[in-house]
């Protein structure tokens, strides 16, 4: 797959009003992406640095779908699947069957990597993949659990700031949110669309919101689904040394806590036929789960730490379907002293490089670049017992989550602060989850009142993002704004197809939005 470039005139500028420079728009040349595929893919040419075009140039990994019912088909819908770090050549494929089947039928899909992230220009900061390896073995698994493990887990986060800035110190600058909004504007005019159509979940809603204040009369259509506020991202415009991290700000604790608490509640008003963590009242189980996690803090069962478990606790979380019936199957399992089987991955899809490498650095450039969090890591122990007592464990596990921001090298040369509330050329579609182990429900409500003309869709159900836990009412109303820009009415709640715990109806693949700082926004 190759790449050429048109010339195209002055683009008009984002935001501070005056031109940026003239930029080539990208010319795609799509291929099946391996042989058979029913997805296309193609390598965009974008500049690292949109303030200086004519400078180094990186490279996009882009995938497509194209729409199954061509003669009614509207145009193109573009797909962020969060992180920051998640692989948009892999991710989307593996979520493909998700997006309502008219949607499908009447838009090509589109998705890429970010930069930095997977197949595109990626930040890399090992010369090997045993050198990666032996990086993560060197702190502990999820977060650190007493003085020893805190100065290894600072100190691997140091080692990893250094060899970032020996390894690629421009690009590391040059991965930003407002950077990958500038290269999706490439995208957009690439594939002859006049306004962008966008789907973007979890971390993909700052994008969104970022792309719709700087490019605001191009909204066509977005949907963003289990969002970022944008004040708590940004440290409400202020690179002043934040109190909190970005994750306490956003409140991440406190829905993870509120989510595992309607794990173990709905667990425990079941039968261990439907979860096998069951105690046999909400009140038992959660004593349960307590006292496992008492356990795991003095005797381990095998690899499973209390710190690891908890980890896996809360991105178990993040789907109902399998996930919260196979996370009480692992804790049933450690509860019982035997050696939990972690979840199985989602297949590999049929791209060139199903398994890029997505080391954590790769989130982390974009998130500690973009995003104030404080800057001396002795404020991390603190910072986790206040989390602690409002959250219990993942409020532990939420405070470290960033602690490699507190050392990180480099802070984002392009970034978009605010204003948030850019009038677009149409509304936005918002869709907040109530019960979201990462990205809260309130952020949702943020987002909608920060921007413009934003209408809240409500689902009133669990897990990280409506679009992969599914709920037909939901894809109506997307289906329905994204094809003719109908709003769902003011106030409309939605609920999930199936409950937790029980059958679930069959479904495609699924993937929870990995990649850098894995556990993070995703």
């Amino acid at each position: 797959m190759t790449c050429s470039t048109v010339l195209t005139g002055q683009d008009l500028a984002v935001a501070g009003g005056a031109p940026t420079p003239s930029v080539p728009v990208p010319q795609l040349e799509w291929s099946p992406c391996v042989r058979g595929s029913e997805f296309d893919c193609a390598t965009a040419k974008v500049p690292l640095d949109y303030n200086n075009p004519s400078g180094r140039t990186i490279e996009l990994a882009v995938v497509k779908r194209k729409a199954t019912d061509p003669g009614r088909r509207i145009g193109t819908l573009f797909f962020n699947p969060g992180g920051p770090g998640g692989p948009g050549t892999v991710q989307m494929p593996q979520n493909y069957e998700r997006f309502p089947r008219e949607v499908r039928e009447r838009f090509d899909i589109i998705s890429w990597d970010p930069r930095g992230i997977g197949s595109s220009t990626a930040v890399n900061c090992f010369a090997s993949p045993e050198e990666a390896a032996d990086w993560s073995a060197s702190k502990a698994a999820g977060f650190p659990v007493g003085e020893k493990e805190r100065a290894a887990f600072i100190a691997a986060y140091k080692d990893l700031a250094r060899r970032c800035e020996q390894r690629d110190p421009e690009l590391l600058r040059h991965v930003s949110t407002t950077d990958t909004a500038r290269d999706l504007d490439r995208l957009r005019r690439a594939v002859g669309e006049s306004h962008l159509t966008y789907q973007g979940i979890s971390y993909g809603t700052i994008l969104g919101a970022t792309y719709a204040n700087l490019f605001p009369d191009k909204v066509r259509a977005m949907v963003l689904d289990s969002n970022v506020d944008p004040e708590a991202w940004t440290n409400h415009a202020s690179d002043d040394d934040p109190r909190l991290t970005t994750f306490l700000r956003m409140g991440s604790d406190r829905t993870a806590a509120a989510t595992l608490d309607q794990f173990l509640t709905l667990c425990g008003s079941t039968t261990t036929a439907h979860c096998a963590f069951s105690a046999g009242s909400p009140e038992a189980t959660r004593d349960k789960f307590d006292q496992l996690m008492q356990k795991l803090r003095k005797h381990p069962v095998g690899a499973w730490t209390y710190a690891g478990t908890v980890a896996d606790v809360v991105n178990s979380l993040y789907i109902v379907h399998p996930g919260w019936t196979d996370l009480a199957g692992r804790l049933q399992d450690l509860w019982q002293g035997r050696v939990a089987e972690p979840s199985p991955l989602p297949p590999p899809p049929a791209v060139p490089n199903p398994n890029p490498y997505l080391g954590e650095e790769q989130g982390a450039a974009v998130l500690c670049g973009d995003s104030p969090n404080p800057r001396n890591p002795n404020v991390y122990h603190g910072l986790e017992e206040a989390a602690a007592a409002r959250a219990g464990d993942a409020g532990r596990f939420w405070t470290w989550a960033v602690e490699g921001c507190s050392t990180w090298p480099a802070v984002a040369a392009d970034r978009y602060l605010g204003p948030w509330n850019k009038p677009t050329a149409h509304p936005v579609l918002v869709v907040g989850t109530t019960y979201d182990p990462s990205t809260p429900y309130t952020n949702a409500q943020a987002m909608a009142k920060q921007l413009a003309n934003a209408r809240l869709l409500t689902h009133n159900g669990y897990g990280h993002t409506a679009l992969i836990n599914p709920s037909s009412c939901i894809n109506t109303y997307t289906g329905r704004y994204f094809i003719d820009g109908t709003l769902p009415p003011a106030g409309t709640t939605c609920r999930p197809d199936t409950p937790p715990f029980s059958a679930p109806k069959p479904i495609g693949g699924v993937a929870t939005g990995g990649g850098g700082m894995a556990g993070t926004v995703s």
